[in-house]
């Protein structure tokens, strides 16, 4: 089991942060553009865990050389289910430098869109101070 499903699975918000290099860089499923460093991913990271319900990972694939992950994951946003998938890649001192998210289906990603852009100053004040 890959360390981010494990933290994420517990809860344990402190050791997801602890697993991201500085410089990652997080391409959200639901924004045009990717969020950069390890402060703003975190502050996303703590307001999705606040988001879903339900978080259950069903699925996960690693590359032969280990450094790309895609973690299946399901869930609720409100009263949709969401199914998506994190994909991770590990740099060389083995952080995650790249984490993309993508979710189905369209309805589930606007609900998450929506709750999501609810947060945004609050994830940006957060980041701020982290």
């Amino acid at each position: 089991m890959h360390p981010f499903r494990k933290a994420v699975e517990a809860h344990d918000l402190d050791a997801v942060e602890a697993l991201l290099a500085e410089d990652v860089v997080f391409t959200s499923p639901v924004a045009f553009k990717p969020y950069p460093g390890r402060p703003l991913t975190a502050a996303i990271l703590r307001a999705v865990s606040e988001v879903f319900t339900d978080l259950r990972y069903v699925r996960e694939m690693t590359s032969e050389d280990g450094r790309d992950h895609a973690l299946v994951f399901v869930a609720k946003v409100g009263d949709r289910e969401i199914n998506g998938c994190d994909f991770l890649h590990m740099n060389e001192a083995g952080e995650i430098d790249d984490l993309m998210v993508m979710v189905r289906p369209l309805s589930a990603a606007q609900a998450l869109a929506a709750a999501m852009g609810a947060r945004f100053e609050q994830i940006s004040r957060e980041a701020a101070a982290g």
